[in-house]
């Protein structure tokens, strides 16, 4: 009976360990809305420092929100360089 109980236990502690694995990369997979990102959410993107996280949201003030993610190009700083490193990582809703 107590070789069941352990097995038992190794079988739910697996099951957790996969569920939140799961998750984890299911957070790491999610992309970030350029039109409600915060500035601490912009510069976990590759290549975004505070500097242009701050020109984002100024931007987004001024300008009015993205229309479509190469909008973020016409932010002063953001150019072709840094666009094709985050492209895949950023969205528009």
């Amino acid at each position: 009976m107590e070789v069941i109980r352990k097995v038992y236990f190794v079988l739910i502690f697996v099951a957790l360990i996969s569920f939140v694995g799961g998750v984890a990369v299911a957070e790491d997979n999610a992309k970030i809305n350029i039109n409600t990102a915060t500035v601490e959410e912009l510069t976990a993107l590759k290549g975004v420092g505070e500097k242009k996280a701050h020109s984002i949201v100024e931007h987004r003030k001024e300008a009015g929100l993205f229309v479509k993610i190469e909008d973020l190009k016409n932010v002063k700083g953001v150019g072709d360089k840094i666009f094709n490193k985050i492209k895949d990582l950023i969205v528009v809703e």
